[in-house]
């Protein structure tokens, strides 16, 4: 009995152990759970919390395939200089003296015939009109040089007649001098005329027919020639083999047109201005950059640069106007633009497509500062979370996020601060870091860090 006795009381004292042992347990569970449902971080023995902080993840994986769908590329980060520039609106207009041409009657007539029409090109020397003459001052000289023409050769077959007797002394000699002076003023007379007809657009040939009596009743009216004179940045003809555009017509056929009348403008849009608009307090900068010939970028409206070639002539700034416009209140300035053109042919006539055209509208960049030893990146290779800015290196299928710092931003490029956060030579993505720095937030979200590789056995490492 007192053994059945011992034995009882050994397994309750083991039944109260356990009890005092769950006891224990299930505070402490209550203590953690406590702990995290008031959001309160586990403590050791020191007071000091034991949960280690999350590993931020900056490098993300990318397929080929998914680069290809960004039309992903990556460039070498190389320092450059850049000019920080400010954005001023502008329009193409034709450039006075250069693009348009007006083509003028040369005498008193008739249209008779039109033989180019708007939207026709011609070549210098090429027929636009037909005049029939009836202008008396016209006729008048014509046929004062058949008259003085044959004034020279009666007095050049007199002069022979009386040579022979002049040798002889059978009459004076002052009479063959007479003869001589006779024949020089009616040369004079004769330069006179001809160079009056070269005047009213008669030809060479036409004035030769004149002088032997075949005067000339149409008159054709063709297309100037070349411009002869320079500009001031070139030593060649601006014009080489021009081929004007008619415009517009200002007469019509059978209309009775005067001397010096305006019959048609032709254009030639090789030589444009762009004519910016800008306010007075950006005069004196403006007056710098034409100054010292800084270039000046231009973006044109409706021009995505295909099929046409790069711009080699460097735009700058030709000279400000020296007066405000009265209803914009702005100021003036003048960029000299070359042109570009192509031609195409069709039912025999030649047409002339150009790439710029007077009306387009130019968004100018105009240089303020220079910035020296930058990293300068297109603006879509620059994302922003808040006060941070980021890029993304390319390691093969790893792009790696790395934290810069923009000196300055606009509607194209962004320029970084080369101070070591991004080393030169580094390859670069040149776009579509927003979609980038979405893609690394969902990897970083499943937990699976791009940079790590898990083997078959269950070791890990490193990306290289």
């Amino acid at each position: 009995m007192g053994t059945i006795l011992k034995i009882r009381n050994v397994v309750f004292c083991i039944v109260g152990l356990a009890v005092l042992v769950g006891l224990v347990s299930l505070t402490g569970i209550g203590t953690r759970l406590r702990g995290l449902l008031t959001s309160d971080p586990p403590m050791d023995e020191h007071g000091e919390s034991t949960l280690l902080a999350p590993q931020e993840i900056k490098t993300l994986k990318l397929s080929e395939t998914a680069r290809k769908n960004l039309h992903l590329v990556s460039k070498s980060a190389k320092p450059q200089t850049y000019w920080r520039t400010i954005q001023i609106p502008g329009v193409i207009t034709d450039r006075p003296g250069f693009s348009d041409r007006g083509v003028t009657s040369p005498a008193v007539g008739t249209v008779a015939e039109v033989h180019a029409f708007p939207g026709d090109t011609v070549q210098p020397g090429e027929k636009l009109f037909t005049l029939r003459l009836f202008s008396e001052y016209l006729q008048n000289t014509q046929t004062e040089l058949f008259r003085a023409n044959k004034e020279l050769q009666l007095i050049a077959e007199t002069k022979a007649r009386l040579d022979s007797a002049a040798q002889t002394g059978a009459i004076s000699a002052t009479k063959i001098v007479e003869l001589d002076n006779q024949a020089r003023r009616q040369q004079a007379a004769i330069q006179g005329f001809r160079q009056d007809l070269l005047t009213r657009g008669l030809t060479p040939p036409q004035i030769d027919a004149v002088a032997e009596g075949r005067f000339v009743s149409t008159l054709e009216v063709v297309a100037p020639p070349p411009r002869s004179f320079t500009s001031d940045q070139q030593a060649e003809p601006l014009d080489k083999n021009p081929r004007y555009e008619v415009q517009e017509l200002r007469v019509d056929l059978g209309q009775q047109v005067q001397a010096g009348q305006l019959l048609s403008m032709l254009s030639n849009h090789q030589n444009l201005y762009i004519e910016g608009s800008a306010f007075k307090r950006e005069s004196t900068l403006l007056a710098e950059v034409a100054e010292n010939s800084w270039p000046i970028r231009a973006e044109f409206s409706d021009d995505d640069g295909s099929p046409w070639q790069e711009i080699e002539t460097p735009l700058t700034v030709r000279h400000l106007a020296n007066s405000l416009d009265l209803q914009s209140r702005t100021l003036s300035f003048f960029v000299p633009l070359e042109n570009q053109s192509r031609s195409y042919e069709k039912e025999g006539q030649v047409f002339v497509v150009w790439r710029f055209r007077p009306g387009q509208r130019v968004r100018l960049h105009i240089p303020v500062e220079e910035m020296k030893n930058v990293l300068v990146l297109p603006s879509p290779a620059v994302v922003r979370e808040g006060p941070e800015a980021y890029v993304f290196q390319q390691n093969g299928d790893l792009f790696n996020r790395i934290s810069v710092n923009v000196l300055h931003q606009d509607r194209l490029n962004v320029v970084i601060d080369n101070d070591g956060s991004v080393t030169p030579g580094l390859y670069l993505a040149q776009s579509s870091a927003a979609a980038l720095n979405r893609v690394l937030k969902t990897q970083a979200a499943s937990g699976v860090r791009a940079d790590i590789h898990v083997h078959a056995d269950g070791t890990t490492h490193a990306a290289h």
